[in-house]
């Protein structure tokens, strides 16, 4: 008899298959749809910084501090969460991430002073970080290697969405609402509950068991066949942080990481500032700053489908060639004029080539470790690149208060990006 293809699943009965193909669809939809939301809990700062500013006295250098708090409260509890998610299931930890991450914004939002919102915001960091990689892990438990490539890039570019909401969102609660920046953070975490909800009532932790019986199913990835509880949490740390890779590849995700949050935080302080309301520019900055996640959005639902399609699997050139692009358009940004049509195109494809990498990076994961370690390895790989991002921000605020242009943070983007494509050159993967 011949071995099982790898990869292969294998059913009892074609009901059975049409079954189990329903579920995995479900466990794509449900956590994309939850992580959809989780970034109206934490990439919000960036319009509430004018105001903080007015109402505390806080220089650009202090909030790119509160800034760095979140984003390294992110990386340590990455790589906490991600093994946890392999322990126990990405679905519990994802739901509790966006409950506490919720609970975090609204004690964020009556602070009075640095160290308060030092605190409140580095709390909400460590619970957004029991989003992503917990969800990575339920994934993998249900999709096979061939489809990853697919998978990260629904699952990264709906993250970019989630941007955009959190763009939206804040927007529309200041200069819709007319409200004070306060609510961007009691208002806009709120539709986090409603991801929360439908991953608690559509998705399933395991392929394996449904309410205690079989959905039919012989052999998952049977060329990696190995149950999940094998190995110890400190033996999947082990696994991955013996892998040279994961290094390389962390300096790589990192210094694109930082290129991203700096455009994501101080972009909205760029275009819209203290005037934005009674701009006299032709276009509203509002839907100039609104380009940027688009185009992130869009960029990383197309680099892991152009690394399998035109690059033919090697995933390190779909990555340097987005990189080079991003450094190039960033660049450009620096001289362009706020209220143009220009800095609308300009800034989209910035997000486009800046983020487009992201599932490709993600992707490596599962692929190098299997879904027993994909939690973890995917943990670690954030922690690194959210390092990354925390060093960045309080030197790009500092940047800014020194030079007193916000135009600064293009050329730093730029010089981020051209180091991530020569850290991806020796990914080749």
């Amino acid at each position: 008899m011949p071995s099982p293809t790898p990869d292969a699943v294998q059913y009892a009965s074609p009901s059975k298959a049409v079954t189990f193909n329903q579920y995995k669809w479900r466990a794509l939809i449900g956590v994309t749809f939850c992580y959809l939301f989780y970034y109206t809990g934490r990439q919000t700062l960036g319009f509430a910084v004018a105001g903080i500013q007015h109402d505390f006295g806080l220089s650009k250098y202090q909030i790119g501090w509160i800034s760095a708090t979140m984003l390294w409260c992110y990386a340590g509890g990455q790589f906490i969460n991600g093994n946890l998610g392999d322990k126990i299931g990405g679905k519990t930890m994802m739901i509790a991430g966006a409950l506490l991450s919720l609970a975090a914004n609204w004690v964020f939002s009556f602070g009075h002073s640095f160290l308060f919102f030092l605190v409140a915001w580095g709390l909400n960091g460590y619970f957004q970080s029991m989003g992503f990689a917990p969800g990575s892990r339920l994934l993998s438990n249900w999709w096979d290697q061939k489809h990853r490539g697919f998978v990260y890039g629904i699952y990264v570019g709906f993250s970019g969405f989630s941007s955009v909401l959190a763009y939206i969102l804040p927007v529309l609660i200041l200069g819709t609402l007319h409200l004070q920046w306060m609510w961007i953070f009691r208002l806009a975490p709120l539709s986090m509950l409603l991801g929360a909800l439908v991953l608690l009532l559509f998705v399933l932790e395991h392929p394996e068991k449904k309410r205690g019986s079989s959905l039919g199913i012989a052999n998952i990835e049977s060329s990696r066949a190995e149950p999940d509880d094998e190995l110890t949490s400190w033996q999947r740390y082990a696994l991955v942080l013996k892998n040279w890779r994961v290094y390389i590849t962390g300096c790589a995700t990192g210094f694109m990481n930082a290129a991203r949050y700096a455009l994501v935080v101080w972009v909205p302080v760029h275009f819209l500032g203290a005037d934005w309301k009674t701009s006299s520019t032709l276009i509203d900055p509002k839907w100039i700053t609104l380009a940027l996640p688009v185009g992130m959005a869009l960029g990383s639902l197309s680099n892991s489908w152009i690394s399998d399609v035109l690059f033919k699997g090697k995933r390190y050139l779909a990555i340097v060639s987005y990189m080079v692009l991003a450094a190039t358009t960033a660049s450009i940004m620096m001289f362009v004029p706020h209220g143009s049509m220009i800095a609308i195109v300009l800034l989209f494809l910035c997000g486009f080539f800046l983020f487009g990498p992201a599932s490709s990076f993600w992707a490596l994961c599962p692929d190098l470790f299997g879904r027993r370690a994909a939690g973890t390895a995917t943990g670690v790989l954030n922690t690194m690149s959210y390092i990354f991002a925390g060093i960045g921000e309080p030197l790009v605020g500092h940047m800014i208060d020194v030079t007193g242009h916000t135009s600064i943070i293009f050329p730093i983007v730029a010089g981020l990006c051209a180091a991530s494509a020569i850290m991806s050159l020796l990914i080749r993967r």
